[in-house]
């Protein structure tokens, strides 16, 4: 019996460490950190626009064209971060958790609208403010919304721009108009949001130019 006492006690020992290593590699395995997904990130980009209009010369007839000046966008609250805005209720912004834009759209924008613009040839310059050139126009943007809305299928997204054109040395309004697109996303998630983010962006930059151009008429 004694004998067997100690085989029986000497498994049980044996039992008890493989348990308790077992409990111990459990416990850190829950205290260890899961790995966070690395963020991506995302870029509104230019337009895949014709030709650009030839640069204007003294010579031709429409040198003569104002310059146009474009003050830096701004964005309304909740559309003025890098944070990539969604909707699943009316109201209610949220945000991707690992995907944001590069800059904030409205730093990204000025760059477009200059590129827009130039491409219609109808001022003598489009130049982004602040800068050393004076113009006898100027141009200002506000981005209303830029939204990922998840309330129908397929997803779309919704672009909001209000544009004012102003005349530089009065300060008098000439013209203003709100400019809004719509497109569906190619994907339920960030990335299917950001294509058509892209696409709605050059679609309002186009009826920009154009409603800018209008004017010169």
């Amino acid at each position: 019996m004694s004998t067997l006492n100690k085989i029986v006690g000497t498994q049980g020992r044996r039992l008890f460490i493989v348990g308790l290593s077992l409990s111990s590699l459990f416990a850190c395995s829950l205290l260890r950190p899961t790995a966070t997904p690395a963020t991506v990130y995302y870029s509104l980009d230019s337009a895949r626009l014709a030709a650009p209009a030839p640069p204007l010369t003294d010579a031709s007839p429409a040198a003569t064209t104002p310059t146009l000046i474009i003050n830096p966008p701004r964005a309304a609250a909740g559309f003025d971060s890098p944070r990539i805005v969604y909707l699943r209720e009316a109201h209610k912004l949220d945000h991707f958790a690992h995907s944001q834009w590069i800059d904030p759209p409205a730093r990204m924008l000025g760059a477009l609208l200059v590129a827009a613009i130039e491409n219609r040839g109808v001022f003598r310059a489009v130049v982004l403010t602040p800068g050393g050139t004076s113009g006898e126009l100027r141009l200002d943007t506000e981005i209303i919304r830029l939204q990922h809305e998840f309330q129908s299928t397929p997803s779309q997204v919704r672009f909001t721009l209000r544009a004012y054109l102003v005349d530089e040395k009065t300060r008098r309004v000439l013209a203003w108009r709100e400019f809004e697109a719509l497109a569906p996303a190619i994907s339920e998630d960030a990335y299917g949001g950001v294509v058509a983010a892209n696409h709605v962006v050059q679609t309002v930059l186009k009826e920009l130019s154009q409603f800018l151009a209008e004017r010169q008429q």
